[in-house]
């Protein structure tokens, strides 16, 4: 089972495009052996989730929500299970550890702490790189000279498809 981390902007800074992309990326990488990881909140996160469950190929447990707070009734309707962390933002810790490669579309300072340490934990990250955000201002860049080629750019779901398949 491959397990796909989904980071990205919430509700409050996700726009329509990217709120549409996520939901057809979720619809075309959805299939059986895979599950998608998130933090369970609005925006991007909701956008794959509602994909992934519409698709023909989705599953009970396929979505994944890694919750800031204490209650799972916090995440978004399209989450299968909710894990409710209760350590705010240090769940960000959580969801990249486990995850075996990610995608980030977008994204404010939540999404740039997420790359760091995707960045420190040596994980792919495929970084949608046509909608802004740190995913865009970081793709094909070393955070620093002891790692490289983690930050992989990307531009369209065919792009991040093809490359998972390589997986």
């Amino acid at each position: 089972m491959i397990k796909i981390g989904i980071i990205g902007p919430n509700k409050s800074v996700c726009g329509n495009d990217l709120y549409n992309f996520g939901e057809n990326l979720g619809k075309v990488i959805a299939q059986k052996g895979r599950v998608f990881l998130n933090g369970g909140a609005g925006g991007f996160m909701e956008a794959v989730s509602k994909g992934v469950k519409s698709s023909k190929e989705t599953f009970d447990g396929q979505t994944i929500g890694v919750l800031q707070g204490d209650s799972a009734e916090d995440a978004n309707e399209f989450i299968d299970i909710a894990i409710p962390t209760g350590m705010g933002i240090a769940r960000n810790m959580i969801l990249i550890n486990s995850s075996d490669i990610i995608i980030a579309a977008g994204g404010g300072a939540g999404t740039l702490s997420e790359l760091a340490f995707a960045w420190q934990k040596k994980k792919i990250v495929l970084c949608v790189t046509e909608f802004g955000g740190w995913s865009k201002e970081l793709a094909g860049k070393n955070l620093d000279h002891r790692l490289k080629d983690l930050l992989i750019p990307v531009k369209t779901i065919e792009d991040i498809e093809k490359y998972i398949k390589q997986m």
